[in-house]
């Protein structure tokens, strides 16, 4: 089953220095940064004691922000090795209660989990704990065509600190068409990799996850 495909351009960043300019530019070849805003996250990357979803190439992301809390499946990316512009399909439902998704009111994402993990109980694998700084992009000719991300990740497995990350994250409007959608990425990532970012193909819970150990 897939579901609305996701277009990210992913990135590591060498330092805090940085994140911080680029939270601070007007301007990113040629197209506007809107005002930035920074917000807490949690993110529980969940899975069966038997891993049925690792073991189906798709990762659930229980995230908390604020008082809002929402579960995201994320399927097998679809670019290019070494490609920093990432494709998957992604989908999204309310969590309610328990870590069961029988018992959780209907959405696409608890019907695939239900699909691929049938009614076992979910689990932590590991812990996001974040600082992320979102940023519109917008284009002249095409109004909006992205959300800039600045993100500083601590990395926890049960609860204990195991690194941090520095990520930037790109996602574009994947209602652009797919040629513009392709110019877009490959100007914007050249603009970021001139302020020494560099592209990164691994998804943030695979880092995350060699970090662990």
């Amino acid at each position: 089953m897939d579901g609305p495909i996701e277009a990210e351009l992913k990135l590591r960043a060498p330092d805090e220095a940085t994140l911080d300019a680029l939270r601070d530019i007007p301007l990113l070849d040629g197209m506007r940064l809107g005002t930035p805003r920074t917000v807490e996250e949690i993110d529980v990357y969940l899975d069966t004691a038997a891993g049925d979803l690792a073991a189906a190439r798709w990762a659930c992301r229980l995230r908390t922000r604020g008082r809002r809390r929402w579960i995201s499946l994320k399927g097998p990316a679809r670019h290019a090795p070494g490609e920093a512009l990432h494709r998957r399909p992604e989908l999204e439902g309310p969590l309610v209660g328990a870590l069961r998704p029988a018992t959780w009111p209907d959405s696409a994402a608890r019907r695939l989990l239900l699909e691929l993990a049938g009614d076992a109980e979910l689990e932590e694998r590991l812990t996001l704990r974040q600082e992320r700084t979102e940023r519109s992009v917008t284009d002249d000719g095409d109004g909006r065509v992205g959300v800039l991300t600045l993100d500083r990740v601590e990395v926890l497995v049960s609860g204990r600190p195991r690194g941090r990350l520095l990520v930037v994250e790109l996602e574009l409007d994947p209602e652009l068409a797919e040629a513009r959608l392709t110019e877009l990425a490959a100007r914007l990532l050249a603009a970021l990799q001139v302020r020494g970012l560099v592209p990164e193909a691994a998804s943030k819970l695979e880092l995350a996850l060699e970090l662990a150990g």
